[in-house]
Protein backbone atom coordinates (compact mmCIF):
# COMPACT_ATOMS: atom_id res chain seq x y z
CA UNK A 1 0.00 0.00 0.00
CA UNK A 2 1.01 3.38 -0.86
CA UNK A 3 -0.07 6.88 -0.27
CA UNK A 4 -1.58 8.92 -3.24
CA UNK A 5 0.29 11.51 -4.08
CA UNK A 6 -2.31 14.33 -2.85
CA UNK A 7 -1.53 12.76 1.02
CA UNK A 8 0.89 14.16 3.03
CA UNK A 9 2.37 11.53 4.96
CA UNK A 10 1.47 11.04 8.69
CA UNK A 11 3.23 8.41 10.70
CA UNK A 12 2.26 5.68 13.42
CA UNK A 13 4.88 4.60 15.84
CA UNK A 14 5.84 1.85 13.65
CA UNK A 15 6.62 3.53 10.57
CA UNK A 16 8.65 6.25 12.63
CA UNK A 17 10.52 3.41 14.21
CA UNK A 18 11.57 1.96 10.53
CA UNK A 19 12.63 5.54 9.30
CA UNK A 20 14.86 5.74 12.75
CA UNK A 21 16.08 2.20 12.12
CA UNK A 22 16.98 3.03 8.57
CA UNK A 23 18.61 6.07 9.03
CA UNK A 24 20.98 4.65 11.37
CA UNK A 25 21.37 0.96 9.84
CA UNK A 26 21.44 2.06 6.36
CA UNK A 27 22.24 5.75 5.55
CA UNK A 28 25.22 5.94 8.53
CA UNK A 29 23.45 8.47 11.01
CA UNK A 30 24.37 7.85 14.17
CA UNK A 31 21.88 8.09 16.92
CA UNK A 32 23.19 10.09 19.28
CA UNK A 33 23.28 12.51 15.84
CA UNK A 34 19.48 12.21 15.56
CA UNK A 35 18.62 13.19 19.32
CA UNK A 36 21.18 15.99 19.61
CA UNK A 37 19.10 17.10 16.18
CA UNK A 38 16.11 17.04 18.09
CA UNK A 39 17.07 18.51 21.17
CA UNK A 40 18.12 21.38 19.13
CA UNK A 41 14.49 21.61 17.29
CA UNK A 42 12.88 21.17 20.64
CA UNK A 43 15.15 24.23 22.18
CA UNK A 44 14.67 26.32 19.55
CA UNK A 45 10.74 26.23 19.75
CA UNK A 46 10.72 26.53 23.22
CA UNK A 47 12.93 29.53 23.50
CA UNK A 48 10.15 31.27 20.68
CA UNK A 49 7.44 30.06 23.39
CA UNK A 50 8.89 31.35 26.34
CA UNK A 51 10.39 34.86 24.36
CA UNK A 52 9.13 37.96 26.19
CA UNK A 53 7.54 35.78 29.51
CA UNK A 54 9.52 35.75 32.92
CA UNK A 55 10.78 33.03 34.75
CA UNK A 56 12.56 29.90 34.11
CA UNK A 57 11.63 27.33 31.33
CA UNK A 58 10.87 23.72 33.09
CA UNK A 59 11.77 20.42 31.71
CA UNK A 60 10.20 17.41 33.24
CA UNK A 61 11.62 14.33 31.63
CA UNK A 62 10.82 10.66 31.27
CA UNK A 63 13.38 7.75 31.21
CA UNK A 64 13.12 6.74 27.86
CA UNK A 65 14.82 8.71 24.75
CA UNK A 66 12.09 11.10 24.78
CA UNK A 67 13.67 12.09 28.22
CA UNK A 68 17.19 12.06 26.21
CA UNK A 69 15.56 14.76 23.69
CA UNK A 70 14.26 16.91 26.97
CA UNK A 71 18.05 16.53 28.16
CA UNK A 72 19.27 17.98 25.21
CA UNK A 73 17.28 21.01 24.61
CA UNK A 74 17.77 21.65 28.23
CA UNK A 75 21.58 22.00 28.28
CA UNK A 76 21.74 24.13 24.57
CA UNK A 77 19.19 26.50 26.27
CA UNK A 78 21.36 26.67 29.44
CA UNK A 79 24.56 27.29 27.15
CA UNK A 80 22.49 30.28 25.68
CA UNK A 81 22.07 32.07 29.06
CA UNK A 82 18.42 30.70 29.96
CA UNK A 83 17.43 29.36 33.69
CA UNK A 84 16.42 26.09 32.78
CA UNK A 85 15.33 23.67 35.48
CA UNK A 86 15.17 20.05 35.13
CA UNK A 87 12.45 17.67 36.86
CA UNK A 88 11.99 14.03 36.55
CA UNK A 89 8.76 12.51 35.95
CA UNK A 90 10.33 9.24 37.99
CA UNK A 91 13.60 7.67 39.28
CA UNK A 92 16.45 7.95 36.29
CA UNK A 93 18.57 4.96 37.17
CA UNK A 94 16.73 2.92 34.01
CA UNK A 95 18.44 5.47 31.76
CA UNK A 96 20.47 4.31 29.14
CA UNK A 97 21.89 4.86 25.37
CA UNK A 98 21.97 7.83 24.13
CA UNK A 99 19.49 9.12 26.84
CA UNK A 100 21.81 8.47 29.48
CA UNK A 101 25.14 10.12 27.39
CA UNK A 102 22.63 13.05 27.28
CA UNK A 103 22.37 13.06 31.06
CA UNK A 104 25.80 12.81 31.99
CA UNK A 105 26.36 16.07 29.36
CA UNK A 106 23.99 18.26 30.83
CA UNK A 107 26.09 20.75 32.89
CA UNK A 108 24.55 22.45 35.59
CA UNK A 109 21.83 21.21 38.34
CA UNK A 110 20.85 18.00 37.53
CA UNK A 111 17.48 16.70 37.20
CA UNK A 112 15.65 16.81 40.60
CA UNK A 113 12.38 14.81 41.51
CA UNK A 114 9.11 16.18 40.94
CA UNK A 115 7.08 18.28 42.94
CA UNK A 116 3.96 19.76 42.34
CA UNK A 117 5.51 23.06 43.38
CA UNK A 118 8.46 22.74 40.37
CA UNK A 119 6.59 24.09 38.37
CA UNK A 120 5.24 27.98 39.94
CA UNK A 121 6.38 30.58 38.12
CA UNK A 122 7.35 28.83 35.09
CA UNK A 123 7.93 30.85 31.39
CA UNK A 124 7.05 27.47 29.62
CA UNK A 125 6.53 23.98 30.77
CA UNK A 126 8.64 21.13 28.19
CA UNK A 127 6.68 17.88 28.28
CA UNK A 128 8.90 14.91 27.71
CA UNK A 129 7.86 12.22 29.56
CA UNK A 130 6.11 9.88 27.17
CA UNK A 131 7.11 9.27 23.16
CA UNK A 132 5.85 7.95 20.02
CA UNK A 133 5.79 4.55 21.56
CA UNK A 134 3.72 4.97 24.40
CA UNK A 135 -0.09 3.60 23.98
CA UNK A 136 -2.80 2.90 26.55
CA UNK A 137 -3.28 4.95 29.60
CA UNK A 138 -0.24 6.63 32.15
CA UNK A 139 0.44 5.41 35.60
CA UNK A 140 1.59 6.96 38.98
CA UNK A 141 3.70 9.06 39.08
CA UNK A 142 3.26 10.14 35.67
CA UNK A 143 -0.56 10.72 36.17
CA UNK A 144 0.35 13.25 39.12
CA UNK A 145 2.85 14.88 36.78
CA UNK A 146 0.25 15.23 33.66
CA UNK A 147 -2.41 17.10 35.62
CA UNK A 148 0.07 19.40 37.24
CA UNK A 149 1.75 20.48 33.83
CA UNK A 150 -1.86 20.93 32.63
CA UNK A 151 -3.04 23.01 35.86
CA UNK A 152 -0.80 25.41 35.61
CA UNK A 153 -1.18 29.05 33.54
CA UNK A 154 2.71 28.61 31.27
CA UNK A 155 2.63 27.34 27.94
CA UNK A 156 3.53 23.64 27.50
CA UNK A 157 5.95 22.75 24.64
CA UNK A 158 5.22 18.68 24.10
CA UNK A 159 8.35 17.13 22.67
CA UNK A 160 7.26 14.65 19.74
CA UNK A 161 3.70 13.80 20.93
CA UNK A 162 1.74 15.08 23.90
CA UNK A 163 2.51 12.68 26.93
CA UNK A 164 -0.67 10.45 27.09
CA UNK A 165 -1.63 10.81 23.63
CA UNK A 166 -1.02 7.44 20.78
CA UNK A 167 0.64 8.52 18.38
CA UNK A 168 -0.39 5.94 16.44
CA UNK A 169 -4.39 6.32 16.75
CA UNK A 170 -5.01 9.71 18.67
CA UNK A 171 -6.59 7.83 21.37
CA UNK A 172 -6.19 8.97 24.65
CA UNK A 173 -7.09 6.20 27.42
CA UNK A 174 -6.00 8.20 30.50
CA UNK A 175 -4.56 11.46 31.77
CA UNK A 176 -2.80 13.40 28.67
CA UNK A 177 -0.75 16.59 28.29
CA UNK A 178 -3.12 19.57 26.57
CA UNK A 179 -0.19 21.47 24.47
CA UNK A 180 0.34 24.66 23.56
CA UNK A 181 3.10 23.31 20.73
CA UNK A 182 3.90 20.34 19.73
CA UNK A 183 7.42 19.92 18.58
CA UNK A 184 7.14 16.60 16.28
CA UNK A 185 10.32 14.69 14.56
CA UNK A 186 10.94 14.24 11.21
CA UNK A 187 7.45 13.90 10.08
CA UNK A 188 4.13 14.74 11.72
CA UNK A 189 2.36 11.27 13.22
CA UNK A 190 -1.14 10.38 12.75
CA UNK A 191 -2.46 10.60 16.58
CA UNK A 192 -1.42 14.61 16.23
CA UNK A 193 -4.21 15.12 13.91
CA UNK A 194 -7.06 12.60 14.60
CA UNK A 195 -9.34 12.88 18.04
CA UNK A 196 -8.74 13.34 20.65
CA UNK A 197 -5.64 13.64 20.23
CA UNK A 198 -5.65 16.56 17.87
CA UNK A 199 -7.44 18.21 20.60
CA UNK A 200 -4.58 17.81 22.74
CA UNK A 201 -1.38 18.94 20.46
CA UNK A 202 -2.06 22.68 19.38
CA UNK A 203 0.32 23.84 17.14
CA UNK A 204 2.01 20.95 15.41
CA UNK A 205 5.27 22.17 13.94
CA UNK A 206 7.75 19.68 12.45
CA UNK A 207 11.81 19.50 13.19
CA UNK A 208 13.88 17.78 10.75
CA UNK A 209 16.51 15.77 12.59
CA UNK A 210 18.67 14.15 9.54
CA UNK A 211 16.73 11.23 8.66
CA UNK A 212 17.19 11.65 4.82
CA UNK A 213 13.69 11.62 2.60
CA UNK A 214 14.81 8.33 0.90
CA UNK A 215 13.96 6.58 4.03
CA UNK A 216 10.99 4.47 4.59
CA UNK A 217 7.60 6.40 4.30
CA UNK A 218 4.81 6.30 5.60
CA UNK A 219 1.62 4.29 4.06
CA UNK A 220 -1.12 3.89 6.42
CA UNK A 221 -2.52 7.51 6.99
CA UNK A 222 -1.94 10.99 5.25
CA UNK A 223 -3.60 14.47 5.40
CA UNK A 224 -5.47 15.77 2.62
CA UNK A 225 -3.41 17.86 0.79
CA UNK A 226 -3.86 21.05 -1.88
CA UNK A 227 -3.37 18.80 -4.50
CA UNK A 228 -6.74 17.00 -4.21
CA UNK A 229 -8.58 19.84 -5.64
CA UNK A 230 -6.22 19.50 -8.58
CA UNK A 231 -7.99 16.10 -9.51
CA UNK A 232 -11.00 17.76 -10.31
CA UNK A 233 -12.09 17.97 -13.99
CA UNK A 234 -12.70 21.49 -15.24
CA UNK A 235 -16.02 21.94 -17.71
CA UNK A 236 -14.78 21.82 -21.12
CA UNK A 237 -15.57 24.41 -24.07
CA UNK A 238 -17.20 21.31 -26.29
CA UNK A 239 -19.04 20.14 -23.19
CA UNK A 240 -22.66 19.80 -22.08
CA UNK A 241 -24.69 19.93 -18.86
CA UNK A 242 -24.47 16.10 -18.88
CA UNK A 243 -21.19 15.87 -19.50
CA UNK A 244 -20.15 18.29 -16.23
CA UNK A 245 -21.71 15.49 -13.84
CA UNK A 246 -25.31 14.36 -13.00
CA UNK A 247 -26.28 13.73 -9.26
CA UNK A 248 -29.97 12.45 -8.43
CA UNK A 249 -30.39 13.40 -4.86
CA UNK A 250 -33.21 10.76 -3.33
CA UNK A 251 -34.38 11.82 -0.47
CA UNK A 252 -36.94 14.44 1.48
CA UNK A 253 -40.08 14.05 3.47
CA UNK A 254 -42.67 15.91 5.05
CA UNK A 255 -41.23 18.27 7.60
CA UNK A 256 -37.54 17.44 6.06
CA UNK A 257 -37.19 19.18 2.76
CA UNK A 258 -34.37 21.58 4.14
CA UNK A 259 -31.87 19.01 3.90
CA UNK A 260 -32.12 17.43 0.19
CA UNK A 261 -32.41 21.23 -0.98
CA UNK A 262 -29.36 22.26 0.44
CA UNK A 263 -27.53 18.73 -0.68
CA UNK A 264 -28.88 19.63 -4.48
CA UNK A 265 -27.39 23.12 -4.44
CA UNK A 266 -24.26 22.14 -2.75
CA UNK A 267 -24.15 19.40 -6.13
CA UNK A 268 -24.65 22.18 -8.61
CA UNK A 269 -22.25 25.21 -7.54
CA UNK A 270 -20.08 22.45 -6.96
CA UNK A 271 -19.89 21.83 -10.76
CA UNK A 272 -22.63 19.22 -11.22
CA UNK A 273 -24.33 20.43 -14.70
CA UNK A 274 -27.66 19.01 -13.85
CA UNK A 275 -29.12 17.92 -10.52
CA UNK A 276 -32.28 15.88 -9.92
CA UNK A 277 -33.96 15.73 -6.87
CA UNK A 278 -35.95 12.50 -6.14
CA UNK A 279 -38.73 13.30 -3.30
CA UNK A 280 -42.34 11.83 -2.21
CA UNK A 281 -45.30 13.28 -4.60
CA UNK A 282 -47.13 15.53 -2.06
CA UNK A 283 -43.97 17.63 -0.77
CA UNK A 284 -42.84 17.91 -4.74
CA UNK A 285 -44.29 21.52 -5.36
CA UNK A 286 -42.05 22.66 -1.90
CA UNK A 287 -39.04 21.99 -3.88
CA UNK A 288 -40.49 23.42 -7.11
CA UNK A 289 -40.96 26.28 -5.13
CA UNK A 290 -37.39 26.69 -3.52
CA UNK A 291 -34.96 25.18 -5.80
CA UNK A 292 -34.01 27.03 -9.42
CA UNK A 293 -32.04 25.45 -11.45
CA UNK A 294 -32.50 21.42 -10.12
CA UNK A 295 -35.30 19.71 -11.45
CA UNK A 296 -37.41 17.64 -9.02
CA UNK A 297 -39.11 13.87 -9.55
CA UNK A 298 -42.46 12.69 -7.93
CA UNK A 299 -41.93 9.31 -6.47
CA UNK A 300 -44.63 7.34 -4.97
CA UNK A 301 -45.14 7.71 -1.39
CA UNK A 302 -47.37 7.38 2.03
CA UNK A 303 -48.37 10.32 4.00
CA UNK A 304 -45.30 12.48 2.82
CA UNK A 305 -42.64 9.73 3.16
CA UNK A 306 -41.14 7.52 0.93
CA UNK A 307 -41.76 3.83 -0.05
CA UNK A 308 -39.62 0.93 -1.52
CA UNK A 309 -41.90 1.24 -4.35
CA UNK A 310 -39.93 4.22 -5.24
CA UNK A 311 -36.91 2.93 -5.70
CA UNK A 312 -37.09 1.65 -9.42
CA UNK A 313 -37.18 5.48 -10.44
CA UNK A 314 -34.58 6.38 -8.84
CA UNK A 315 -32.52 3.31 -10.42
CA UNK A 316 -33.93 4.25 -13.56
CA UNK A 317 -32.79 8.38 -13.35
CA UNK A 318 -29.42 6.63 -12.18
CA UNK A 319 -29.26 5.40 -15.67
CA UNK A 320 -27.93 8.54 -16.91
CA UNK A 321 -26.19 10.25 -13.85
CA UNK A 322 -22.68 9.72 -12.53
CA UNK A 323 -23.84 9.94 -9.15
CA UNK A 324 -26.64 9.44 -6.75
CA UNK A 325 -26.82 11.13 -3.15
CA UNK A 326 -28.95 8.77 -1.16
CA UNK A 327 -30.66 9.84 2.60
CA UNK A 328 -30.98 13.59 3.40
CA UNK A 329 -34.25 14.23 4.53
CA UNK A 330 -35.89 10.56 4.02
CA UNK A 331 -37.03 10.15 7.28
CA UNK A 332 -37.64 6.81 9.60
CA UNK A 333 -40.39 5.33 8.57
CA UNK A 334 -40.49 1.75 8.26
CA UNK A 335 -41.31 2.67 4.17
CA UNK A 336 -38.54 5.32 4.17
CA UNK A 337 -36.23 2.51 5.40
CA UNK A 338 -37.10 0.48 2.91
CA UNK A 339 -37.04 2.86 0.07
CA UNK A 340 -33.15 3.28 1.33
CA UNK A 341 -32.54 0.05 1.32
CA UNK A 342 -33.73 -0.78 -1.99
CA UNK A 343 -32.46 2.19 -3.60
CA UNK A 344 -28.92 0.89 -2.62
CA UNK A 345 -29.07 -2.65 -4.17
CA UNK A 346 -30.90 -0.91 -7.53
CA UNK A 347 -28.55 1.61 -8.32
CA UNK A 348 -25.75 0.97 -10.37
CA UNK A 349 -24.07 4.48 -10.35
CA UNK A 350 -21.54 5.98 -7.34
CA UNK A 351 -23.96 5.84 -4.41
CA UNK A 352 -22.85 8.27 -1.64
CA UNK A 353 -24.96 7.40 1.78
CA UNK A 354 -26.26 9.80 4.29
CA UNK A 355 -28.60 10.33 7.23
CA UNK A 356 -31.28 8.29 7.33
CA UNK A 357 -30.35 6.46 4.47
CA UNK A 358 -27.00 5.24 6.65
CA UNK A 359 -29.66 4.42 9.42
CA UNK A 360 -31.73 2.13 7.10
CA UNK A 361 -28.33 0.03 7.13
CA UNK A 362 -27.83 -0.22 10.58
CA UNK A 363 -26.27 -3.45 11.65
CA UNK A 364 -26.48 -4.92 8.14
CA UNK A 365 -22.83 -2.93 6.40
CA UNK A 366 -22.13 -6.09 4.91
CA UNK A 367 -25.06 -5.52 2.34
CA UNK A 368 -23.37 -2.91 0.74
CA UNK A 369 -20.86 -5.08 -0.39
CA UNK A 370 -22.98 -6.59 -3.17
CA UNK A 371 -23.02 -3.55 -4.75
CA UNK A 372 -20.75 -3.87 -7.91
CA UNK A 373 -20.37 0.83 -8.26
CA UNK A 374 -18.58 2.66 -5.24
CA UNK A 375 -19.91 3.39 -2.36
CA UNK A 376 -19.52 6.39 -0.09
CA UNK A 377 -20.76 6.73 3.40
CA UNK A 378 -21.15 9.67 5.63
CA UNK A 379 -21.52 8.82 9.21
CA UNK A 380 -20.95 11.07 12.16
CA UNK A 381 -20.25 9.12 15.44
CA UNK A 382 -23.95 7.96 16.64
CA UNK A 383 -24.40 7.17 12.85
CA UNK A 384 -21.39 4.81 12.80
CA UNK A 385 -22.42 3.74 16.43
CA UNK A 386 -25.52 2.55 15.22
CA UNK A 387 -23.88 0.99 11.39
CA UNK A 388 -21.38 -1.42 13.62
CA UNK A 389 -24.02 -2.02 16.38
CA UNK A 390 -21.69 -0.45 19.20
CA UNK A 391 -22.34 3.45 21.08
CA UNK A 392 -20.90 7.09 19.93
CA UNK A 393 -18.44 6.75 23.00
CA UNK A 394 -16.68 3.88 21.72
CA UNK A 395 -16.03 5.43 18.49
CA UNK A 396 -15.20 8.94 19.52
CA UNK A 397 -12.26 6.89 21.50
CA UNK A 398 -10.96 5.11 18.49
CA UNK A 399 -12.19 6.69 15.49
CA UNK A 400 -9.57 5.49 13.51
CA UNK A 401 -10.15 1.76 14.61
CA UNK A 402 -13.79 2.84 13.75
CA UNK A 403 -13.78 4.41 10.59
CA UNK A 404 -11.05 1.47 9.35
CA UNK A 405 -13.44 -1.27 10.68
CA UNK A 406 -16.04 0.33 8.68
CA UNK A 407 -14.74 0.56 5.58
CA UNK A 408 -13.20 -3.39 5.68
CA UNK A 409 -17.17 -4.98 6.79
CA UNK A 410 -18.83 -2.82 3.90
CA UNK A 411 -16.42 -2.71 0.97
CA UNK A 412 -17.72 1.26 0.71
CA UNK A 413 -15.41 4.39 1.62
CA UNK A 414 -16.47 5.46 5.15
CA UNK A 415 -16.37 9.44 5.74
CA UNK A 416 -16.13 9.62 9.78
CA UNK A 417 -16.95 13.57 10.14
CA UNK A 418 -15.63 15.63 12.78
CA UNK A 419 -13.00 18.42 13.14
CA UNK A 420 -10.43 16.01 11.65
CA UNK A 421 -13.03 14.27 9.16
CA UNK A 422 -11.44 10.62 8.38
CA UNK A 423 -11.91 8.58 5.33
CA UNK A 424 -10.91 5.69 4.53
CA UNK A 425 -10.50 2.97 1.79
CA UNK A 426 -11.08 -1.03 2.51
CA UNK A 427 -7.71 -2.46 2.62
CA UNK A 428 -6.23 1.13 1.93
CA UNK A 429 -4.92 4.59 3.32
CA UNK A 430 -6.97 6.83 5.78
CA UNK A 431 -7.11 10.55 4.57
CA UNK A 432 -7.63 13.13 7.62
CA UNK A 433 -8.95 16.61 7.22
CA UNK A 434 -6.83 19.27 8.14
CA UNK A 435 -9.88 20.33 9.98
CA UNK A 436 -9.47 23.80 12.20
CA UNK A 437 -13.21 25.92 11.26
CA UNK A 438 -16.13 25.61 13.94
CA UNK A 439 -18.05 27.27 11.41
CA UNK A 440 -19.05 23.65 9.92
CA UNK A 441 -20.74 22.66 13.58
CA UNK A 442 -24.39 23.92 12.35
CA UNK A 443 -27.22 22.19 10.73
CA UNK A 444 -27.49 21.32 7.59
CA UNK A 445 -23.09 21.29 6.90
CA UNK A 446 -23.68 17.65 6.49
CA UNK A 447 -26.05 18.16 3.66
CA UNK A 448 -23.66 20.39 1.87
CA UNK A 449 -21.07 17.72 2.18
CA UNK A 450 -23.28 15.08 0.15
CA UNK A 451 -24.25 17.19 -2.41
CA UNK A 452 -19.72 18.44 -2.56
CA UNK A 453 -19.05 14.58 -2.88
CA UNK A 454 -22.00 13.71 -4.74
CA UNK A 455 -20.88 15.92 -7.59
CA UNK A 456 -17.55 15.21 -7.80
CA UNK A 457 -18.30 11.64 -7.65
CA UNK A 458 -20.64 12.29 -10.82
CA UNK A 459 -17.38 13.91 -12.58
CA UNK A 460 -15.92 9.92 -12.53
CA UNK A 461 -13.27 10.90 -9.75
CA UNK A 462 -12.09 8.20 -8.27
CA UNK A 463 -14.16 7.57 -5.18
CA UNK A 464 -11.60 8.33 -2.45
CA UNK A 465 -9.94 10.95 -4.38
CA UNK A 466 -13.47 12.36 -4.20
CA UNK A 467 -14.65 11.94 -0.52
CA UNK A 468 -11.47 13.71 0.47
CA UNK A 469 -11.22 16.50 -2.03
CA UNK A 470 -14.82 17.44 -1.00
CA UNK A 471 -13.87 17.24 2.64
CA UNK A 472 -10.79 19.57 2.04
CA UNK A 473 -13.21 21.82 -0.07
CA UNK A 474 -15.97 21.78 2.51
CA UNK A 475 -13.32 22.96 5.71
CA UNK A 476 -12.18 25.76 2.90
CA UNK A 477 -15.63 26.88 2.53
CA UNK A 478 -16.17 27.08 6.22
CA UNK A 479 -13.19 29.04 6.54
CA UNK A 480 -14.20 31.36 4.13
CA UNK A 481 -17.92 31.96 4.86
CA UNK A 482 -16.55 32.26 8.40
CA UNK A 483 -14.43 35.29 7.38
CA UNK A 484 -17.44 36.82 5.88
CA UNK A 485 -19.75 36.12 8.75
CA UNK A 486 -18.07 35.51 11.64
CA UNK A 487 -17.92 31.73 13.05
CA UNK A 488 -20.98 31.49 15.26
CA UNK A 489 -23.07 33.04 12.57
CA UNK A 490 -22.12 30.67 9.55
CA UNK A 491 -25.24 28.61 8.65
CA UNK A 492 -25.24 25.86 5.91
CA UNK A 493 -26.54 27.97 3.19
CA UNK A 494 -23.46 30.62 3.55
CA UNK A 495 -21.30 27.35 3.27
CA UNK A 496 -22.83 26.07 -0.50
CA UNK A 497 -22.06 30.12 -1.51
CA UNK A 498 -18.21 29.53 -0.41
CA UNK A 499 -17.36 26.37 -2.20
CA UNK A 500 -16.08 28.12 -5.01
CA UNK A 501 -13.28 29.56 -2.73
CA UNK A 502 -13.30 26.25 -0.70
CA UNK A 503 -12.92 23.91 -4.69
CA UNK A 504 -10.17 26.65 -5.51
CA UNK A 505 -7.20 24.76 -7.55
CA UNK A 506 -3.33 24.83 -5.75
CA UNK A 507 -1.64 26.44 -8.11
CA UNK A 508 -4.30 29.69 -7.97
Amino acid sequence: MTLPGWLDPLYDADEMRAADAWAIESAGVRSIELMERAGEGLARIVAEVAAGREGPITVVVGKGNNGGDGLVAARLLREEGRDVRVHASGPLEELEGDALTNLRRLRGDPPSGFEASALDGSACLVDCVLGTGFAGAPREPIVAAIARLNECEAPVVACDVPSGVDASTGRVEGAAIEATVTATFHGPKIGLHVAPGAFHSGEVRVVEIGIPRAAPAPASAGLIGASALDLVPRRERAGSKFSSGTVVVAGGARGLTGAPCMAAMAAARAGAGYVQVAVPASVEPSFELRLLEQMTVALAEEDGAHVAEGAKRVAELAERAGAVVLGPGIGRTDGALEFARAVAQAVEVPLLIDADGLNAHAGRLASLRARAAPTVLTPHAGELARLLATDSGSIERDRLGSVRRAAEESGAIVLLKGDDTLVAAPGGPVAVSPGGTPALATAGTGDVLSGLIGALLAKRLDPLAAAAAGVLAHVRAGRAAAARVGVDHTVASDVIEALPEGMRRSER
